[in-house]
Formats: structure tokens, C-alpha cells, sequence
């Protein structure tokens, strides 16, 4: 007997001993539902060249040649990626909107004996939720962690986690270091497969508890931060930290080593810096990233341009700050001890 399900909750999910996604690699890799594993029926080829056929010549052909590749596929997934799989196997399938392609598999997996489950609507089931709550109301107490460049923010997230503080690294949703040397060297997700880990986090989330964010700007590289989050972060209170401008070049050097390590992308970030710095600067700062002087580099950003910068911003900004935390540098101990100042105003502040 087929089942049909709309819950996505994390308790719905925890139901099945596995998500499949039956749409072809691209469609999964631009958004899926976290922890989904990718069993095409079509893979992209195919699905562009059933599709040709279809519009271009006959829709019973496109259909006939259509169902024999989907056949031959799901039965390149029994033999492989489901071959171990027993009796009491518990898949919920879906695909873009519950339609043929899903149906292909359930009907296959239901004749094969697993209770299988088909998601009703789609992979747009999920997309329609995560929308509700990263573009509706506001539903989070947020606390932003603020401070100069290189003053140790991300680095006090996952100690914070120890100290039982709630945190949200957007960061590492965005796969970027929110900076104009933030790449990764890996592509960044997808703007909807950053919202759906994001929603994901938020799931996971006591409501009635305070979360810790890094302070961002809108975006994250090319990433944008969902309307309902950036609203939050515009009314939370901040906790600052600060630490001398060398003591920040020095981690900040650690921190991105990779960039530095390559002297062709830091040239080019360079070139992006905002037109008020001279050209002559610029070509300072180049030299120095040339002769692999790479804390120089750090400080020279930090003074002349992420400091005045922070400023500017900080004095537009109207937010009540909850306490200030200030390190002697940004070494182990003092972001442990940072760590463990921040998590007591956090949870002795009444936000």
C-alpha cells in the first residue's frame, strides 16, 4: 500500500529510513531536502532529451522512450544503491511535484513489498515551508557578535556551542567567509540550498532562547540572508568584542593563509576594493601580498580599511549593547576566555 505524507517536520522526516529525490543531478544540487539521497529516474541528458522529443516531434514517442530509460535506471538503483536494503526498508520518495517521475519509483518499490511513502507535492512541499519562515514573521531573539576584522567571531561560535549558547553560522550555510577574501575555493550553494540548511538549523532551535549570529552585511558573497532573519538581526542587541589592531592581523594572516597562499586571487580581491582607495595603495598592498608579507597585508586592511569602515557602519547603527568583551590577542586561551564571557552575558542578560 502506497502512503502519501506532507510532513516535513524533523520528527516526520526521522520516520523514513531514507529521503529519495528521484529529479535528475542538476535539480538536486541547486536545493534538496537535507540528509536526501539523489537516486535519478532521468539523469539531465535524458530528461533535456525527453523533453526535445516531446515538444519537437511525438509525445507518445517521448513517453515510450521516456519509461524505458526511466525502467532501466531505477533498476540500476536496485542493483546498486538499494541492493542491501531489507523488507522492512521505509523510503519516502518524491520528486519536483509528486508526479511521473516519483511515481515511477513508488510503483516499482511498492510491487517490490517496502512501505513505501510518496511526498505529496513534491520537493516544493519543502521549498513552500522553508519560504514561510525565512519570508514571514520573525520568529527569533537574536543576539549579533560585532567586532573589527579578525577579532575572532567565528572562531567563538562552535565554543559558545560548548557553553550551551544557541548559535547560527551563516557562514558555513553560505559556504563564505563574508568578506571580499572570503571565497573557499568551493563553489557557494545555491541561494535556496543555503536558505534550506539555514531553515534546517532553525528547526532544530528552542524559540524561547537566544541565538548568537556573527554581525553580517546583507550578503554572504552572492548569497543573500532571508528577509524574516535579516529583520531579526536589524533589532538584536550586540555583544562587542575588540583586540589590538596587530593581534588581529596576526590571526587574520592564520585564518586566510589559503588566500595569501595564492598571490593571483589576492591580487584580484585586491583590485575589488572600493574606488576611495588610491591607486597607489592599492599597488602597495599588492606588493606586499607579492612578497608573501602577509600580516603587514592584514594589518594594513584592518587600519585603512575594515576599521574605518566598521566605524561608519557601527555609527549608523542603533542597537543596545549588552556588553563588551576585550582580549589581550586572539590566541586559544583568549577566545576560550572570550567564549566564556560572552556565554554569561547571554544567558544572565535579560534580552
Amino acid at each position: 500500500m502506497i502512503r502519501r505524507t506532507t510532513d516535513l517536520s524533523p520528527g516526520g522526516r526521522a520516520g523514513f529510513d531514507a529521503i529519495i529525490d528521484v529529479r535528475s543531478p542538476s535539480e538536486f544540487a541547486e536545493d534538496h531536502i537535507p540528509g536526501a539521497i539523489n537516486l535519478p529516474v532521468l539523469d539531465d541528458a535524458e530528461r533535456a532529451e525527453i523533453g526535445t522529443l516531446y515538444v519537437q516531434q511525438s509525445k507518445f514517442l517521448a513517453r515510450r522512450i521516456g519509461a524505458a530509460k526511466v525502467a532501466r535506471n531505477i533498476a540500476a538503483h536496485l542493483d546498486g544503491a538499494l541492493k542491501h536494503r531489507d523488507g522492512s526498508f521505509r523510503p519516502l520518495v518524491h520528486c519536483w511535484r509528486g508526479g511521473q517521475r516519483s511515481g515511477a519509483m513508488v510503483a516499482v518499490m511498492d510491487q517490490i513489498g517496502w512501505p513505501v511513502t510518496v511526498l505529496d507535492g513534491g520537493y516544493m512541499t519543502w521549498r513552500r515551508q522553508v519560504q514561510a519562515a525565512l519570508y514571514g514573521e520573525p520568529a527569533l531573539s537574536v543576539v549579533l557578535l560585532d567586532g573589527g576584522t579578525g577579532s575572532g567571531k567565528t572562531a567563538l561560535l562552535p565554543r559558545l556551542v560548548d557553553r550551551g549558547v544557541q548559535i547560527l553560522d551563516l557562514e558555513g550555510f553560505a559556504g563564505h567567509r563574508g568578506s571580499l577574501f572570503g571565497a573557499t575555493g568551493r563553489p557557494q550553494p545555491s541561494q535556496k540550498l543555503f536558505e534550506s540548511r539555514l531553515f534546517e538549523a532553525l528547526e532544530r532551535l528552542d524559540p524561547a532562547r537566544p541565538v548568537v549570529l556573527e554581525a553580517e552585511s546583507s550578503r554572504i558573497g552572492a548569497r543573500t540572508i532571508p528577509p524574516a532573519l535579516w529583520f531579526a538581526m536589524g533589532r538584536a542587541s550586540v555583544i562587542e568584542l575588540s583586540a589590538p589592531v596587530e593581534a588581529r592581523a596576526a590571526f587574520s594572516a592564520r585564518v586566510y593563509a589559503d588566500i595569501a597562499a595564492d598571490v593571483g586571487a589576492l591580487e584580484t580581491a585586491l583590485g575589488r576594493l572600493p574606488p576611495h582607495h588610491s591607486r597607489e595603495t592599492v599597488a602597495g598592498w599588492k606588493a606586499l601580498a607579492r612578497d608573501g608579507r602577509s600580516a603587514e597585508l592584514a594589518a594594513a586592511l584592518i587600519a585603512d580599511h575594515y576599521d574605518p569602515a566598521y566605524r561608519r557602519m557601527s555609527a549608523r547603527r542603533d542597537r543596545p549593547v549588552i556588553g563588551r568583551v576585550e582580549m589581550a590577542d586572539v590566541s586559544e586561551t583568549e577566545l576560550d576566555r572570550a567564549a566564556h564571557a560572552v556565554a554569561a552575558l547571554i544567558l544572565t542578560s535579560p534580552l
